[in-house]
């Protein structure tokens, strides 16, 4: 069937959505991630933009309309002018650089009036979507309504294009767009943009955890938009009842009163295990940042307890000595402060100093000797091995001991020794509930090696008293909410918020969610495996897995600072009222993404999950045993389960089916069944889009780089007939894995995907070869003006690949045999290094020969007879490449000049043998000094430089392969910043004097 292409389908601004995206890993505050931990989720600014650009209409689609627009004309006219001019330049300089064997890039077709139209258009379109993807336009309702405008013509073109389908009426109503819905929509942020585009977003997942947090977010605030608060103080208040209340700001509102209600309650009935300390005279003595707080009682932020084993040394083997993996409580700059254990006989004590330590490095490493459980007997110095703290740990020895209090000052930290009395209270804290559900999964990972096997073995038994208290008053609060809305005015229909209620009971349920999404953002904070991070307690889930804590801040729910309540419910009602103001509805609901029927004649754009890469039902266990307790009255069916539902959840999870075997054929099975449901359910009018982040990782002697994730994700999505019409890198990350080495992917993939033709053709291998040798380097291309890192090149090469291989019923070889998606794959590989070594073409002679010797020496030294071999075939020598200053020979060996060691004077205007090779280190050499320093010599350089960022995509696949980390990291590092070097470099405005190489 035809379809009108999308923009998403040719040209996106890569640059901008990348920048906003890696620029919102930054916020926090009013974010959506903040409301509640989930794991994955996609940058606000990449899905929507993705959005946006799945809906709105290529300019292609729609020349002959722009060619009715005078003003564009006359410009596309005038541009028409200026590119035919230099089109017939390059040409120019094209046939003199072959007359002398110089290579030189293809200028290409002669310039078009409508592509120039479309362009034009194109870069309106764009100009939308970078002031629609920058955060402080979040809201910006000015932004949003021109990007909803254009979404608005763009469908009505499409209805008119539809008008003769046969469900034309039923799919094209140009007074009502599509729905959208998101079958895995995890976090959320997938459906809650499309909301914000002026979309009703419907969002489903198997996980309850997960279609809570979408409640939260699409569903509840337009139920309850512009309705003021119901809270007392809201109603006594005239002038503030008064208030205009725009979206969700007095659900915010009465979020925050009861949220303190909470608090207040909470602190009658438990406050007494959560003392204040008194800061003494004698505590003073020693301590001038003491000395001010002498007399006063203040809050304590967090106890620092460390886990104890009895000493293997048995002149030792009734004392509990620590395993602490560091005595530093503060390195902040004035305000240090650490523990300092004394000996006394045959045991020991804590104090707590201020300023620096006097031996640095003894107290930063603590009693650990080295990674894993390795400590030294505080005491002895006997070394504690991880076997043996194990064998204690499982044996039910292991303890702690309260190693130093942390406390609210006037705008500082005050830290504090332990006290017998706090220790002995929170030893003598016992709970009326415990959640005894086994640990599974990553949630379990090295816990049980320790002695602990349950949620209850996480929490010590104040946090559990804490967590179980706020826990029942979110139920109790529930009624004083209802109560407090009848009193208000609304009505008391005893309609509940799961059957659709509006009412006082609905809204009074609503309010009880974020109050319960409290709890579960606080048990985040309030467990055992919280350490301390310097000024602040870090959550238990630094990571997809709850790794062993040897010393941890116990938080205290009561204070105003680092793990307290009033902080979680500032965090939740900062989100509600800065990205959750829409009256355009929403609707969350649990169902498994293998046979639902949401779908039907929506838009749909979904993250579905990644292989094994994330283990969600499993960690998010931690999460429901407190939501069930606090919301089960509320959702009765989404929490009827005692755990997470786990048997249908589509990941490869081999302790679950048996066998890595066993779970890929789960995974590819169930994958499979779930985009055939987008594929069959989908509006004819959008295409799909969907995000997958898993790199290639998995080494195949025979095949190559291999990943089986990408695999079996790209056989179920080709295997149900899509066709992959676009691919596009979003950056999501930065590039952290590749200072270690591990090179991990920093971009999530989005394939942009329509159903093939049901009479797609037959290729063999040979053709789907040719195709991808001819198209590929064209995508590459594209790939490379937009700035992709050089650490996702090979990632995003997949995309263009499969695009060709997709766009046939099938490939098959010589003996008629079907080539697999794994085949496939190897020959995109394959490509794309030939690719990659093509571009050479583009470089000098000097260059091509520091290529090789690159690739096979590195910056290493090599035999002078083999370098002056090398040069003979590369057209060049080695004196000549000594006087490029490319390479230093001395002593029958040869190498290559390090960026470093390069001249900092070198002018490329007057350098008599310029070379892309010394250009791309030189200008790796002033981005050392920053940005601005590589500007002004990109600028000196002018068009001149313009191969050198090919250069670099090469060089970095190199190192890549060799895993050379740190050249890696330069090659890739100069790729992203050359948009600003560009930039600055425009700016300088600087004179340069145009060659040819």
């Amino acid at each position: 069937m035809r379809y009108r292409k999308k923009l998403i389908e040719t040209a996106l601004p890569l640059d901008a959505i990348n920048k906003a995206s890696i620029r919102e890993k930054s916020i926090r505050h009013g974010h959506p991630s903040t409301l509640h931990l989930w794991w994955a989720r996609r940058p606000l600014a990449a899905t929507r933009a993705v959005i946006f650009a799945q809906m709105v209409d290529d300019p292609s689609t729609y020349v002959d309309q722009l060619r009715n627009n005078k003003q564009l004309m006359r410009k596309a006219k005038s541009l028409l002018k200026t590119r035919q001019k230099a089109w017939k330049k390059a040409k120019e300089t094209a046939l003199l650089a072959a007359s002398h064997n110089i290579s030189t890039p293809d200028p290409g077709p002669e310039p078009d009036l409508d592509q120039i139209l479309a362009e034009l258009e194109r870069e309106r379109l764009f100009k939308i979507i970078e002031d629609l993807v920058k955060w402080e336009n979040t809201n910006n309702e000015e932004v949003l309504q021109k990007a909803r405008d254009e979404i608005w013509q763009s469908w009505r073109r499409t209805c008119a294009e539809y008008a003769d389908h046969p469900r034309a009426r039923e799919l094209f109503d140009r007074h009502k767009l599509p729905a959208f819905h998101d079958p895995f929509a995890g976090g959320g942020s997938i459906p809650l943009e499309a909301q914000r585009l002026g979309l009703e977003a419907y969002a489903s997942d198997l996980n309850p955890v997960a279609v809570l947090i979408n409640k939260a977010m699409i569903e509840i605030p337009p139920k309850f938009a512009g309705q003021p608060p119901v809270n007392p103080n809201a109603r006594k208040n005239e002038s503030l009842f008064a208030t205009e209340w725009k979206g969700a700001q007095g659900l915010a509102e009465d979020v925050r009163y009861y949220g303190q209600w909470m608090r207040d309650e909470a602190e009658k009935r438990i406050g007494n295990l959560y003392p204040k300390v008194k800061i003494t005279a004698e505590m003073a003595k020693d301590r001038k940042d003491l000395k001010p707080y002498v007399g006063r009682s203040l809050t304590v932020i967090a106890w620092l307890w460390a886990r104890t084993v009895k000493s293997p040394n048995p002149a030792f083997a009734d004392v509990d000595v620590p395993l602490v993996s560091t005595f530093m409580l503060s390195t902040r700059k004035g305000k240090e402060a650490y523990v300092e254990p004394v000996i006394e006989g045959g045991n020991y004590r804590f104090t707590v100093k201020a300023g620096k330590p006097p031996n640095p490095k003894a107290v930063k490493s603590g009693t650990k000797l080295s990674r894993g459980a390795n400590f030294k007997c505080l005491l002895s110095g006997s070394p504690i091995t991880d076997d043996y703290i194990k064998a204690e740990g499982t044996a039910g020895r292991m303890g702690v001991r309260l190693m130093a209090i942390i406390a609210e000052g006037d705008r500082e930290r005050v830290y504090l020794p332990p006290l017998p009395e706090h220790e002995e209270i929170a030893r003598n804290v016992k709970p009326k509930w415990k959640p005894e559900n086994e640990l599974v999964g990553k949630c379990r990972d090295q816990l049980p090696l320790y002695g602990m096997n349950t949620f209850a073995d996480i929490f010590t038994s104040r946090q559990l008293v804490a967590l179980t208290t706020f826990s029942d008053l979110v139920q109790e609060a529930r009624e004083l909410i209802r109560n407090d809305a009848i009193a208000a005015g609304l009505p008391g229909d005893g309609k509940p918020l799961a059957d659709g209620g509006t009412g006082s009971l609905a809204y009074a349920e609503a309010i009880s969610v974020y109050l319960g999404l409290g709890i579960g953002r606080s048990s985040n904070y309030w467990s055992s495996f919280t350490p301390w991070g310097g000024n602040f307690i870090v959550q238990t889930f630094g990571r997809q897995a709850i790794p062993m804590v040897w010393d941890y801040a116990e938080g205290n729910p009561f204070s105003m600072s680092t793990g307290s309540w009033v902080r979680a419910i500032g965090w939740i009602t900062d989100v509600i009222i800065n990205s959750l103001s829409f009256k355009i509805a929403g609707k969350a609901m649990q169902n498994d993404a293998q046979t639902q029927l949401i779908s039907d004649s929506k838009i749909i754009s979904t993250d579905p999950p990644y292989y094994d890469n994330i283990s969600y039902a499993d960690l998010s266990d931690y999460f429901y045993i407190w939501l069930r307790y606090s919301l089960k009255k509320i959702y009765p069916k989404l929490f009827s389960t005692l755990v997470v539902p786990k048997t249908e959840e589509l990941i490869a999870s081999s302790y679950r089916h048996g066998s890595k075997k066993k779970a890929e054929k789960f995974f590819l099975k169930g994958m499979t069944n779930a985009i055939c449901r987008i594929s069959q359910l989908s509006h004819p009018g959008f295409p799909v889009t969907i995000y997958y982040a898993f790199k290639q990782s998995e080494k195949d002697e025979s095949e190559g780089v291999a990943s089986t994730g990408w695999e079996t994700f790209l056989d179920a999505v080709i295997n149900v007939g899509f066709l992959i019409t676009g691919t596009w890198p979003i950056r999501t990350e930065r590039d952290q894995g590749l200072k270690t080495g591990t090179n991990s992917l920093a971009s999530s993939i989005v394939l942009v995907c329509r159903p093939r033709a049901e009479n797609a053709p037959i290729a063999t291998r040979r053709e789907f070869i040719t195709a991808l040798k001819t198209e590929l380097p064209e995508a590459l291309a594209y790939l490379q003006r937009s700035n992709i890192a050089p650490v996702d090149l090979a990632q995003a090469a997949i995309g263009p690949g499969m695009a060709v291989y997709s766009r046939y019923s099938k490939v098959i070889d010589v003996q008629g045999n079907q080539l697999s998606v794994r085949e496939a794959l190897a020959l995109i590989n394959e490509t794309l290094d030939e690719v990659l070594a093509e571009q050479e073409g583009d470089f000098d002679a000097d260059t091509r020969w520091a290529v090789a010797w690159f690739e096979q020496y590195g910056f290493g030294e090599g035999e002078f007879g083999v370098a002056e071999t090398l040069s003979k075939a590369k057209n060049t020598s080695i004196s000549g490449l000594a006087d490029a200053g490319i390479v230093f020979s001395r002593g029958g060996r040869v190498r290559l000049y390090r960026p470093e060691e390069l001249p900092e004077d070198w002018d490329p205007l007057r350098d008599s043998r310029l070379t892309v090779w010394e250009t791309v280190h030189q200008l790796i050499r002033a981005l050392e000094n920053g940005e601005e320093t590589a500007a002004g010599l990109l600028a000196m350089l002018g068009s001149r430089a313009d191969p050198a960022r090919e250069l670099a995509y090469r060089l970095y696949t190199i190192c890549e392969r060799k895993k050379w980390a740190q050249e890696a990291l330069a090659y890739n590092s100069l790729v992203q910043s050359w948009p600003e070097i560009e930039r600055l470099a425009e700016e300088s405005k600087k004179p340069v004097q145009e060659t040819i190489w």
